[in-house]
């Protein structure tokens, strides 16, 4: 009898082939500054808990309080049985984080994009989407069955040329985009933005999950670190980051989620959050407001990195985060560059096609608060290594 997934040899032939392929590192410790990988000490420099809270003392002692009260699971959807008093609790201060009506959770992030997005809109309607966009706003277009408008990396112009295109169309139109770009750091012109899509009439829906806890006076994310908190219609994000937690969300108007509450399929049917992840988010984001001190300890450690990589030769990508991309070039030398790095007691993986176009993979490294200044000089002395059979 023939394999029905004969196939599959070949594919991953090409992935080996490409230098592609792709192997999990198992991490013995939590996402701290220095990690256990297979026995040895390693500093950390990959990690998207960018204020480290995933290990603070406090938001896991908030979980284990929770997990002795409520249990390990939620037992259903949130329409069924799965939702708890801390749910709505959570709920309820993540609007008040973001400054809006209210706000609704998801079990990710990703499910937060793509039943949101693929509820708003639908196949007689247009998206505008930037094309570094995460993979997950990419799928909620697809899924959308939308007509879908690929606009370049963060030029305006070119997206306000297909909006004065589409201008008489009578349709749905939903402008969608990171605010910190995932793979490039790079911040997103948001108030230019805004009154683009005030001027055409467009739903503006933004990802704000590698900029929440990190920008703004109160860590609030994009839209308070731009002051346009109001003209923001829908503002997804994730406690995944630097919340430290699990889950995604969306905060908006009362009719906004109330709508998403009725509509989103990716809400509906999945099983909600586990209470103990529910009650570690809480707590993460009482830290986040009342402790500025740690953004201000994360950008220092953000600078003395980005300096010091400058001073080695090594390009830097434009980045207004903690995600400082390193550029390598092609897959191989990238993935020898990541080698050496490892050998060296620093852990932060290559980054290759399909997160990046061809021929800009890279090292991507994401400095965390609880980086000393220490970390951070230990890890330039290890780049510059790495760097030497490249010069």
């Amino acid at each position: 009898m023939n394999d029905p997934l004969e196939w599959i040899k070949e594919e991953l032939k090409q992935i080996h082939d490409k230098q592609l392929f792709r192997l999990l590192t198992e991490l013995e410790t939590g996402q701290s500054p220095e990690v256990t990988i297979d026995g040895k000490r390693f500093i950390l420099l990959g990690s998207n808990s960018y204020l480290g809270l995933s290990v603070d003392p406090k938001v896991i002692e908030s979980a284990r309080l929770a997990l002795e009260k409520y249990g390990t699971g939620s037992g259903g959807s949130r329409l069924v049985s799965g939702s708890f008093d801390l749910h709505r609790e959570l709920e309820e201060k993540i609007a008040e984080f973001k400054n809006t009506e209210a706000a609704i959770l998801f079990s990710s992030g990703y499910l937060a994009n793509i039943g949101t997005i693929s509820a708003l809109v639908g196949s007689d309607d247009i998206i505008y989407s930037d094309e570094l966009n995460h993979a997950s706003i990419i799928d909620g277009a697809r899924l959308s069955r939308s007509t879908v408008r690929i606009y370049k990396h963060l030029d305006l112009n070119h997206l306000q040329e297909l909006l004065e295109a589409d201008k008489d169309r009578k349709c749905r139109k939903l402008i969608v985009t990171d605010t910190v770009f995932s793979m490039d750091g790079d911040l997103v012109p948001l108030p230019e933005l805004v009154e683009l899509s005030e001027r055409y009439g467009c739903i503006l829906m933004i990802d704000e999950a590698h900029a929440t806890g990190v920008l703004g006076k109160r860590g609030s994310g994009a839209t308070e670190h731009f002051g346009v908190e109001d003209r923001v219609p829908v503002v997804m994000g994730t406690l995944s980051k630097a919340i430290g937690s699990l889950g995604g969300y969306i905060a908006g108007s009362k009719e906004l989620i109330d709508f998403i509450r009725n509509r989103v399929r990716s809400y509906i049917f999945d099983t909600s959050l586990p209470p103990a992840s529910i009650a570690a988010s809480i707590t993460a984001i009482d830290i986040i407001g009342n402790e500025p001190q740690r953004r201000e300890h994360l950008w220092n450690m953000v600078k003395q990195f980005k300096t010091g990589i400058e001073n080695t030769g090594l390009q830097i990508l434009p980045s207004h985060s903690a995600i400082i991309p390193v550029l390598i070039g092609d897959a191989e030398p990238a993935l020898n560059f990541a080698k050496m790095l490892r050998e060296n007691g620093v852990f932060t993986p290559a980054v290759r096609p399909p997160s990046v176009p061809h021929g800009m993979c890279r090292i991507r490294v994401t400095i965390m608060a609880k980086h000393t200044g220490e970390h951070v000089d230990t890890a330039l002395k290890v780049f510059r290594t790495a760097y030497e059979p490249l010069k």
